[in-house]
């Protein structure tokens, strides 16, 4: 029956009215008690309005009304139609809010709605490609909401200073309470995380549906989304709030840190509060106001998946490509899991798979959206409609003592950028591995082996390339990455996969002649402990000292003593290279680092990039090709098919690949697939995949599906049911069978690799990169400039120039220094200026590896006046005068008892970090716990006044 567009319209809105819960009745045969939720087709309204498409009533009264039109038509222009609807209700129905709270417009297609509880109502889109519709239940509890003013008064205590404006008795809404929202308490926040609440709340209530959080690496999103979340509930009166994650690591994470979480005004833990679950099931218990799930799992319970494969958790979106898969995944309506079940949607590092692949998802919930990115994209900034609420750089993260800064260090060697060969002879051994067991065998090089860089650790392994650079990386280590540090700081390593992971290890152990311990591998395939037990170990033991990764801790992964980052590995997505680069970023107490790197890690002042690729030289691009298949892996191109995906470049390009792989296979690996599939051979999926594609056979699908007359053409549409029948049909094993998908993955890492033992690599140069140097030469030329041009304004500079008689140079003095050259743009610090003299002028820095103190300004200073010729650490300076000043008291027959050395050490100390000592200081720790002024008095008599004199004279700068 051929039904005209509106008649299709009013089909698909009965489904999606059933599917929500909803009785359908005609007018003439309406029983109001027959359920909950009861929607009256073609319902009268009062004169003058006409009749509505469907009025809805709840328990028995009448809420809202929807307008239904024919697919295509822009529902903007049937707002006042509604309008009408809502508020021409017949007198006599008495509903409880006049005019009708809830108005929906539809095509079958698109819906939106509008919530007159709302403070000031505005039309939203509650679904792209689905005719959604709330349930009746949910529109109930929304009737039955306390009044705006009922919850002001029952949160807030009088005399707050909040109060509404609300004088009618309608329902509250949950944009209605945001509101109401009162500042947020600082606690423990920093001030860019309070800065991002507040921001993000004031969008909020000016209704705005979604909005970007770009924050840098280690500033604080999470816990800043924490306290948006625990705000909304308590102050919003948000129902549920989903955490999207896209993998299992970070889901558990994301749990630690609201487990950990202090709510400030009472001083208790969230988890405390409200119950916060992380899904390791497709089940959301009924208390549960946060809920932590991965987009993966989220999408297999809107499937209505009983269960899902955890290995479809683990790998991030960013590293397998699969991101790169144009066609969303198919979403359908799941009453268990409705549109209005989360009010808040939280996406944490968002990329590319938000607007792709997932898109759907995201978009099913009627809920604001929150995007939290240290990475953004043109397409991210799309999507959150360009409404970026706070922008938080690295540069500014380090500013505000937030982030450190980083060094990069290079290591470039001849086989790392010209690739090798190899001479045939009989006496010219090579090694071929078995990349997924090892095996290794050894035969005499029949022909010419030349390999290019690119072939590095995927078809050649040059060990003396690694070894190279291991060793460079040991030795270099003490003497310019870290000047003077003995042990190896923490050290995160990126490999190219698996296989290079294990090689790199191996050779790490062998040239530290360390144990298993100081190195350990942290990636997926790891079997004797688990992956997070060994992030756990790199973040809170002393050992490992080097943890060598692929992806598992490329992005989101928090461990705050990594202070080398070092890339054996290439990437081309800016935005993987930066969230790679942001394992280093993150600041750590200076004890908490001791804890885990020893005395001698005195504080995390910065990290260094260790480039052995070449990454920093490298163009890096926002994202591939999109049309580039071949960017996807093999495994994200088998999940998309496990996931119901039917993107015809995506099964083009996995038939590609299957064919070539049915190429290299042998009978014993071609026994094993037939086995897992089930029958059919490589060759046969092929085969049924390329002619699923087939563009004739999808038109006579559609002929025989749909009975197309001869002489007529199938739609479009029929065509592509027709499509997508064909290919869910070919596919059909591989979605259907994890074991199949698992075996294809192993079989192409099992393809042999070439083990070159016989080239020797050489170091063609180790040392900060030309950036760095450049970088640090900038900042040492802006300081020295500013120094001469404030010569005159700061009291500090005025000292070193004039030193004026009878001057003495204060604490006071030297922090309203530090203070002025931290203020932006500067944003200056000891730390780093003292990194960037030492990068430059290397035989003229001592002390580079320790703890910068505020008198530290007095060094610096002196030496960029050259008064110095050494950058030397002051406490240093104040010390070597101290000994001098020490002997000459001895060769002028001025000996000092034990008890009296000991308070003067305690006074060279003063000193040195506050620049002069007075007689007051005395009663201050830590010369309170010795006695004080009064013991002094006793130790010296009355000499002490001379000492001190003497002491600031020699001393001091």
């Amino acid at each position: 029956m051929n039904l005209t567009p509106e008649q299709k319209a009013r089909v698909d809105i009965d489904a999606a009215l059933v599917t929500a819960g909803w009785i359908l009745q005609n007018r003439d045969a309406i029983n109001l008690a027959a359920g909950p939720g009861v929607a009256v087709r073609e319902a009268k309204m009062a004169s003058g309005h006409g009749f509505a498409d469907y009025l809805l009533f709840v328990n028995g009264k009448a809420v809202g009304a929807i307008e239904a039109k024919p697919a295509g038509h822009t529902l903007s222009g049937v707002e006042l139609q509604s309008g009408k609807y809502a508020a021409g209700l017949l007198a006599a129905l008495n509903p409880p809010v006049r005019p009708l709270p809830f108005v929906y417009m539809s095509t079958g297609v698109e819906t939106r709605f509008i919530n007159g509880l709302d403070p000031d109502p505005r039309t939203r889109a509650i679904s792209a490609n689905l005719p959604h519709i709330h349930r009746p239940e949910t529109l109930a509890e929304w009737i039955g909401a306390e009044t705006l003013d009922a919850w002001v008064k029952r949160l807030h205590a009088e005399g707050s200073g909040l109060y509404t404006a609300a004088e009618d008795t309608k329902p509250s809404s949950l944009r209605g309470r945001i509101t109401t929202m009162p500042p947020v308490e600082p606690g423990t926040l920093y001030a860019n995380q309070i800065e991002a609440v507040t921001n993000l709340e004031h969008s909020l209530k000016r209704n705005r549906p979604r909005a970007l959080i770009q924050m840098a690496t280690g500033s604080g999103k999470t816990i800043a989304a924490i306290t948006a979340i625990y705000r909304l509930i308590k102050y919003g009166g948000a129902r549920r709030v989903l955490f999207l994650v896209d993998r299992s690591n970070l889901a558990k994470q994301a749990e630690k840190e609201f487990q950990g979480y202090w709510a400030p005004e009472v001083n208790r833990k969230f988890t405390e509060l409200y119950n916060v679950q992380r899904l390791s099931s497709n089940t959301i218990m009924d208390s549960s106001k946060v809920v932590i799930a991965t987009i993966q799992r989220v999408y297999s319970m809107l499937k209505g998946e009983p269960e899902l494969d955890p290995t479809l958790e683990e790998g991030s979106q960013f590293e397998s490509g699969a991101d790169a898969i144009l066609e969303p995944l198919p979403v359908v309506y799941n009453s268990a899991l409705p549109l209005e079940f989360f009010d808040v949607v939280v996406i944490d590092e968002v990329h590319r798979s938000i607007y792709t692949l997932w898109r759907q998802v995201v978009e099913y919930f009627d809920a604001f959206l929150i995007g939290l990115t240290a990475t953004p994209s043109k397409q991210t900034f799309g999507f959150f409609n360009k409404n970026l609420v706070m922008e938080y750089d690295h540069e500014r993260a380090v500013a505000d003592g937030v982030n450190v800064d980083f060094e990069i260090y290079k290591i470039r060697t001849r086989i790392t950028e010209g690739g090798s060969t190899v001479e045939a002879g009989p006496d010219t051994m090579l090694g071929f591995r078995n990349r997924r067991t090892r095996a290794l065998r050894w035969q005499s090089a029949e022909d010419d082996l030349t390999y290019d860089p690119s072939e590095l650790d995927r078809r050649v392994v040059a060990k003396d390339q690694i070894r190279t650079i291991i060793r460079t990386f040991r030795d270099r280590l003490p003497v310019d990455i870290f000047p003077g540090r003995k042990e190896v700081p923490k050290t995160l390593i990126f490999a190219k996969d698996d296989s290079h992971a294990e090689d790199i290890v191996e050779i790490i152990r062998d040239e530290f002649g360390r144990g298993n311990s100081f190195c350990q591998k942290i990636t997926y395939r790891v079997t004797d402990a688990k992956p997070e037990d060994l992030i756990q170990a790199f973040r809170n033991q002393y050992e490992p000292r080097i943890a060598v990764t692929v992806d598992m801790v490329a992005t989101g992964t928090d461990i705050r003593p990594i202070e080398i980052v070092m890339f054996l590995r290439a990437v081309k997505s800016r935005l993987l290279f930066e969230q790679m680069k942001g394992r280093g970023v993150r600041i750590i107490d200076p004890n908490d680092l001791r804890a885990v790197s020893g005395e001698e890690a005195i504080a995390k002042t910065h990290f260094v990039i260790v480039d052995c690729v070449g990454i920093t030289e490298t163009p890096l691009t926002d994202s591939q090709p999109l049309e580039r298949k071949r960017t996807v892996s093999l495994q994200a191109l088998l999940e998309h098919v496990a996931m119901g995906g039917t993107d015809e470049a995506v099964l083009s390009s996995l038939a590609s690949r299957l064919a070539r792989l049915d190429r290299q296979c042998g009978p014993e690996e071609q026994a094993r697939l037939v086995e897992a599939s089930g029958g059919p051979t490589l060759a046969d999926l092929c085969g049924a995949i390329v002619g699923g594609l087939d563009a004739d056979r999808q038109i006579a699908e559609a002929r025989r599906l749909f009975e197309v007359p001869e002489g007529s053409d199938p739609t479009d549409q029929q065509v592509g049911q027709a499509a997508e029948a064909l290919l869910k049909e070919a596919v059909r094993p591989l979605a259907t069978k994890p074991e199949l998908r698992t075996l294809l993955v192993e079989l192409k890492r099992e393809l042999e690799q070439v083990i070159d033992e016989v080239s020797v690599d050489e170091l063609l140069e180790a040392g900060a990169s030309v950036e760095a140097r450049e970088k640090a030469r900038a900042l040492v030329t802006d300081f020295e400039q500013f120094i001469a041009a404030n010569r005159d304004e700061i009291d500090a500079l005025q000292f070193f120039y004039a030193q004026p008689y009878g001057k003495r140079l204060s604490f006071n003095d030297i922090k309203a220094l530090a203070e002025a050259i931290k203020a932006p743009p500067r944003s200056w610090t000891p730390e780093r200026l003292w990194r960037a003299y030492e990068l430059l002028e290397r035989d003229k820095v001592r002390g580079a590896s320790g703890q910068r103190l505020l008198t530290d300004m007095v060094s610096l200073i002196r030496f960029a006046t050259h008064k110095d010729v050494e950058l030397v650490p002051y406490g240093e300076q104040v010390r070597e005068r101290f000994e001098n000043w020490l002997a000459q008291q001895g060769n002028k027959g001025r000996p000092f008892s034990e008890e009296q050395r000991r308070w003067l050490a305690m006074m060279r100390d003063h000193i040195a970090t506050s620049l002069e000592i007075q007689l007051d200081d005395l009663d201050y720790a830590p010369f309170a716990e010795a006695g004080g002024l009064g013991k002094a008095v006793q130790v010296f008599g009355s000499g002490l006044r001379e000492v001190i004199g003497e002491l600031n004279e020699v001393l001091a700068a």
